[in-house]
């Protein structure tokens, strides 16, 4: 009976733990400037990621997708030597998950 209440223990704790750390990465980023955002998604980005059949708009993914492509941001690659702030990268983030197409107004337009 010890064992299995020491097991229960064990998965409440673990599950706990793991609960934890997915909320804090999903909130990692956020709280940005979508309108400044928007500015430097359509300067910056736009120019590379909105130019084949395969364009990225905030339209193009959900907000959990856009909250999972951005969980890593040393896995976001550009090319050549393009460096951005993290609070700009933060503005872009929000820009693009606030108009997912899973969000309450999702973008119209790229």
């Amino acid at each position: 009976m010890e064992e299995t209440m020491s097991r229960k223990l064990m998965l409440i704790v673990s599950t706990l733990l793991i609960s934890i750390f997915a909320f804090s990465a999903a909130f990692a980023m956020g709280g940005g400037n979508a309108r400044k955002g928007k500015f430097l998604y359509r300067k910056n980005c736009r120019s590379c990621h909105g130019t084949s059949a395969s364009d990225l708009s905030p339209s193009s993914k959900t907000q959990a997708q856009w909250t999972a492509t951005f969980a890593d941001t040393g896995k976001i690659q550009c090319s050549g030597d393009w460096t951005i702030s993290e609070q700009d990268l933060n503005d872009i983030f929000t820009y693009l998950h606030d108009y997912a197409s899973d969000s309450p107004s999702p973008a119209k337009c790229s």
